[in-house]
């Protein structure tokens, strides 16, 4: 998941008559839950010690692969990469669902003293980094296992089909590279099984382990990379008369830049935000470069915002460059975009009492706005999903100064599996039997 995040706030759904309500945790989920337990905090342990980068996860999806086919399953392998997907059959006719888990891990040098932290180097982008599953993916993973083996123990008495996605790359493929959900589905992920509903969750930091965190409507926000190459000539410091200086164009562009948000964009409706991540020009101290390449990113909540605010990007480039006889070329967006992650109305509305049956009233909370991206959105836009955030953070930790997801520092509360399993299987088991209590 890519950050940035938004402030919490904690603010209770209020259910619609119209939901069933849940008598409470079914005693199936419960059980199950405890005969796995201890196995998935093994999972999640391994998998954050053997951390892969996206578009790498060979072990990671080896690993998963020899489980499912332990538990007499028929995993397909080598989706998108090495995306992992199996089917559970149910003993009895129901509906068709879907459940994703996400298994990279990011560039990040561990710096928690744990006994199973990453120890893992590679190369990134000619660089030799550190390899840590600072998002959580570890878990995710391990969490999905957990399940696989709960459903496949009671699959006579299932009603309907499950699709277990293991997926690679949700943190963006390399340069060049196709991946993650995109990827899945452009090869086929749904040709031949075509849930009717699919769920998938997130360890978060801004939550304290034991809540849920759920919103209907848009959750997450779509993310846009863009870049943009401002082209002067070169010319000696002393002189800037006798070239073109495109870093005084860069820099008066990105001050104009922020007038998108700031005076063109209506955030009474959603916000936005318009970022610059990298400025790359020149070598030398005493000469004025050829050109200057911005990126950056772009978070939207609104498809019509998400247009504009690229017109208006695309427009200050050009205009601004201009004026100083410069000369833009920009891309924007580049190729690698998530859109908006949506939550189905109906959908959340329907799964809210699960969630609260495993949790307690108290303990499900409605999200706000999420300015981080997921490409789980893909699978929304073809599907109605569900996406739900799982507290991560040791209770009493202070959450403002909780190291985030991404961070080095990140640090999961292991008591979150548990709850995640349990919502997450809850959250089928009800979908699956129709939301009738078990």
């Amino acid at each position: 998941m890519r950050p940035l995040f938004a402030a919490m706030t904690c603010v209770l759904f209020v259910a619609s008559p119209a939901v069933l309500a849940q008598s409470g945790e079914r005693p199936e989920v419960a059980s199950a839950a405890a005969k796995v337990k201890a196995d998935v905090v093994a999972w999640r342990r391994d998998f954050h010690q053997h951390p892969e980068l996206s578009n790498r996860e060979e072990r990671t999806s080896a690993k998963v692969a020899e489980h499912l086919r332990k538990l007499g399953l028929k995993p397909l392998t080598g989706i998108a990469k090495h995306g992992v997907v199996a089917i559970i059959e149910g003993g009895k006719p129901g509906p068709k669902i879907a459940l994703r888990a996400d298994m990279d891990a990011l560039p990040v040098t561990e710096q928690v003293d744990l006994p199973f932290a990453s120890k893992v180097t590679t190369s990134f982008r000619g660089e030799t980094v550190g390899v840590m599953h600072a998002c959580g993916h570890d878990a995710h993973t391990g969490i999905l296992l957990g399940i696989a083996d709960a459903l496949v123990a009671m699959k006579k008495d299932l009603p309907g089909q499950v699709m277990l996605v293991f997926q690679p790359a949700e943190e963006g493929a390399p340069s060049g590279e196709e991946g993650g959900a995109a990827l899945m589905l452009k090869q086929g992920l749904f040709k031949d099984f075509k849930p009717e509903a699919m769920f998938g969750l997130h360890v978060f930091s801004t939550l304290p382990a034991g809540q849920l965190g759920v919103r209907q409507g848009p959750l997450m926000a779509a993310s846009d990379r863009f870049s943009i190459k401002i082209k002067g000539r070169q010319t000696h410091g002393s002189s800037p008369w006798g070239g073109i200086d495109p870093i005084v164009a860069a820099a008066d562009m990105i001050g104009t830049a922020q007038t998108i948000v700031s005076r063109r964009t209506n955030i009474a409706k959603l916000p936005a935000v318009v970022t610059f991540g990298s400025i790359k020009g020149g070598i030398r101290y005493n000469i004025i470069p050829d050109e200057v390449e911005l990126t950056g990113t772009i978070r939207t909540f609104d498809e019509g915002m998400r247009a504009a605010i690229f017109k208006d990007l695309k427009n200050v480039a050009e205009h601004v460059s201009a004026a100083h006889g410069a000369r833009a070329e920009s891309q924007v967006p580049e190729p690698d975009s998530n859109p908006v992650t949506y939550n189905d109305p109906a959908l959340t509305a329907r799964m809210l009492p699960s969630l609260k049956a495993v949790a307690g009233e108290n303990n499900v909370i409605e999200m706000p706005l999420v300015m981080g991206a997921e490409d789980f959105s893909f699978y929304a836009k073809e599907v109605p999903a569900m996406f739900f955030f799982v507290g991560a953070t040791e209770p009493g930790v202070e959450i403002s100064s909780a190291p985030s997801n991404h961070s080095p520092k990140f640090k999961l509360d292991e008591s979150s599996l548990d709850i995640g399993l349990r919502a997450m299987l809850q959250v089928t088991l009800d979908y699956l039997n129709g939301n009738k209590a078990g």
